[in-house]
């Protein structure tokens, strides 16, 4: 019953004439942004930091929680329409969704994710608003070592699960952890990888390493590769919203979605693309219509877009309750506290309580605004993608410019940005993961200084990082999550040579 009392009081905060002006102005952000392809709510609401520094921490924070929903709203609508999603928890909902509106159910493909990710994100949130003093009760027993485990599972699952090879994955979190070692160490005041450079000495800012990575990286990679100067987008105009039986097809994959998408969220289990894939393979094999998958079936745009967005509202509950990120926006969202001298954590909700129920408070409102904006306004939003491209990045690297000279007045700032910028556009080129190197820059040194803090006390003894009932089976999960997939491909490996089914060879695969 804490939850719920502190929610309501949470309520009294997000309710004032204010507040809800910056929810409402953050869920058209966000929807806005999402629209776009490749564009997505990390960048949105990193671009946006150096423009709330005069908020209250409380107004700021419910606007950033607005962009977030609305961000994964707004996805749905290009990969229905466009069949390029606008954020990758959206990358699955592009199969079904674009061939429903090539076929003239574009509307019912539109409705159903917007009535399954108000569903998800109504019934996330609260469970959030439950779990929440739940885990802060389990977080406050931990110590160093317990923390330096999540952080480590963190690291690995991150590298691991995102991306098409898991080499790439951990080369761009070893990257960023290497980010995350430049400047002055804290401990021994030694200058670390700064290349001589006294600006480096406080290390890389980490807005600017979030908005060169998405920001630039993308404007020079729709700069070299996109060939078209608009959109082609699928009308929607004239068809009908969904009939009876959309929506007797679509309540179960709502809930599935849900039930799959928010304790995924909460774990780092590789961000929003691995609930919406399995809530997809789950409405295939329940289905009555397997067929229809890959053709325009209803179920596969409902049940991913109600666990994209649980997902969204699980990726909060570790965020808050134990200041570790387990996705990018989860991470630029850590910085944004950080900026406001906050650190997330088990002390949180002590220390900071009108601010965090506030927060919880507004994404049940958020969701309910959004819902109003995105069924009757779709066609106002698809009117975004008639803007020509040149016209549209020049604007998003125009804003990223100006961002990164405001953050600290600095000419060196918009150099780094822009170096970063290139690293962000041949990452995308050669099929690197950008999430990994943003966990691994910002949890690098916070798990530096855990392990650090463990082994002081110990006097320098190792075994104390596996020295406590919740490390060890933290460890133990770690390495049932990396062990499982190689034992499934060898085991289909061996299927295949024993059926005669010839297997790529190890280079050319991918893991």
């Amino acid at each position: 019953m804490d939850g719920i009392s502190e929610l309501l009081a949470g309520f009294a905060v997000a309710l004032t004439l204010a507040n809800l002006g910056y929810a409402l102005v953050g869920t058209i952000v966000g929807t806005m942004i999402g629209v776009l392809p490749g564009i997505g709510p990390a960048l949105t609401i990193a671009l946006l930091l150096p423009l709330t520094y005069g908020l209250e921490p409380s107004g700021a924070f419910i606007m950033f929680a607005g962009i977030y929903y609305g961000a994964m709203y707004g996805g749905s609508t290009t990969s229905i329409l466009l069949k390029t999603p606008g954020e990758s928890g959206s990358i699955i909902t592009a199969i079904d969704g674009n061939k429903m509106a090539r076929a003239g159910r574009g509307a019912a493909a539109l409705a159903t994710a917007a009535i399954g990710s108000f569903l998800a994100g109504t019934i996330a949130t609260g469970l959030l608003a439950v779990a929440a003093p739940r885990i802060v009760d389990l977080a406050v027993r931990l110590g160093a070592p317990d923390y330096l485990a999540l952080m480590v599972l963190a690291f690995m699952c991150v590298g691991s699960l995102l991306g098409g090879s898991m080499l790439r994955g951990f080369a761009s979190l070893g990257l960023g952890l290497a980010i995350g070692l430049v400047g002055i160490d804290f401990q021994s005041g030694q200058a670390r990888l700064d290349f001589g450079l006294v600006r480096l000495l406080d290390g890389i800012d980490t807005v600017l390493l979030i908005v060169g990575l998405f920001a630039i990286g993308e404007v020079l990679y729709v700069a070299a590769h996109q060939q078209a100067s608009t959109f082609g987008i699928a009308s929607v105009a004239g068809q009908r919203w969904m009939t009876r039986e959309d929506w007797r097809r679509s309540w179960k994959p709502w809930l599935r979605g849900t039930a799959i998408g928010f304790p995924l969220g909460t774990i780092p289990a590789g961000g929003s693309e691995v609930p919406t894939f399995l809530s997809y393979s789950l409405e295939r094999r329940l289905s009555r219509r397997p067929e229809e998958f890959g053709n325009g079936a209803i179920e596969g745009v409902a049940g991913p877009e109600a666990a994209n967005n649980a997902n969204a509202a699980g990726a909060l509950v570790p965020l808050l309750t134990l200041g570790i990120p387990t996705s990018a926006t989860a991470a630029v969202i850590l910085v944004a506290f950080q900026q406001y001298g906050i650190q997330p954590g088990p002390q949180l909700l002590d220390t900071e309580p009108a601010l965090v129920w506030g927060l919880i408070a507004s994404l049940f409102i958020g969701n309910a605004i959004l819902l109003v904006l995105n069924l009757p306004l779709v066609g106002l939003w698809v009117k975004m993608l008639h803007i020509p491209k040149p016209y549209l990045y020049a604007g998003i690297g125009l804003c990223a410019l100006v961002g990164a000279y405001a953050v600290n007045g600095s000419s060196f700032d918009v150099y780094l940005l822009l170096v970063v910028g290139v690293l962000g556009y041949f990452m995308r080129r050669f099929g690197f993961p950008i999430a990994p190197l943003i966990v691994g820059a910002i949890l690098g040194p916070l798990a530096e200084l855990q392990l650090r803090r463990a082994l002081d006390i110990a006097g320098g003894d190792l075994t104390t990082l596996v020295s406590t009932p919740f490390t060890v089976t933290v460890y133990s999960l770690l390495l049932l999550v990396l062990c499982i997939p190689a034992l499934l491909r060898l085991r289909t490996r061996r299927a295949q040579q024993a059926a005669g089914v010839p297997t790529p060879d190890r280079e050319s695969s991918t893991v």
